[in-house]
């Protein structure tokens, strides 16, 4: 199991991550490169006497899409800070992890995080959505998160699968996920129909986004919690 401290910058206790071992090569690999650069993501208490974190992100700005770090991510994770009470002790996984910022600050704050990628390309735990392999068997997390995860609409069919699946095997789990309001929100609806699932929470993004962080953001994203719907899912 790797220890992933040495990239996360506060005094808080670092939980363990469910990380396969080979993710430090990946990140190593990195940082051997021209392209890569550092982010830092502050997280301020509310004048409580709980500790402000900081999480620092290795980024890859000219390779794959998912090694920068969105402003779906940035704002997901910012809902987990705020909501950290919630998240504390509970069974997390990240979908479509990439640099994994929801999920770093899950676990910063008391969770037991796994997180997960395309297992084509992933060196932390691989799960393919819409494909059944093992670890995907083994999961039975409180709450799904995942940043930015519609965008390709031809993986939504099996986006929604892997979660309707993974809320089955927990019923009382949530999926929680930021997306930018494009064009497929009809299909988006009509999926969610398909495999059972209903939403019980839709906000805009920004609404709780602090002004420091919005300010430098743009697009129209909201955040949308997902749980399994008393209806069977459609034939």
């Amino acid at each position: 199991m790797w220890d992933i401290s040495q990239f996360l910058s506060s005094s808080l206790k670092q939980p363990k991550l469910a990380i396969d071992g080979e993710a430090f090569n990946f990140f190593s690999s990195m940082t051997t490169t021209t392209t890569t650069t550092i982010s830092q993501h502050d997280f301020y208490s509310d004048g409580d006497s709980e500790k402000s974190i900081s999480v620092s992100v290795i980024e890859n700005m000219k390779e794959e899409y998912g090694l920068f770090v969105w402003p779906c991510s940035v704002i997901l994770a910012e809902y987990v800070w705020q909501q950290r009470s919630r998240f504390r002790g509970s069974m997390i996984l990240e979908l479509g992890a990439g640099t994994s910022l929801p999920g770093l600050v899950a676990a910063k704050v008391g969770a037991d995080v796994t997180l997960t990628d395309d297992s084509s390309k992933a060196e932390v735990m691989g799960l393919t959505w819409g494909v059944w392999d093992a670890p995907i068997f083994e999961l039975r997390p409180n709450i799904i998160l995942g940043a930015d995860v519609f965008y390709d609409s031809s993986a939504f069919d099996d986006l929604f699968a892997t979660v309707s699946f993974l809320l089955q095997s927990s019923p009382d789990a949530v999926f929680i996920t930021t997306y930018h309001n494009r064009s497929g929100h009809h299909l988006i609806e009509f999926l969610m129909v398909k495999w059972g699932l209903k939403c019980v929470k839709l906000v805009d993004g920004f609404s709780f986004l602090p002004s420091r962080k919005a300010s430098v953001l743009s697009g129209n994203i909201q955040l949308v919690e997902i749980i399994l719907s008393s209806e069977e899912p459609a034939a």
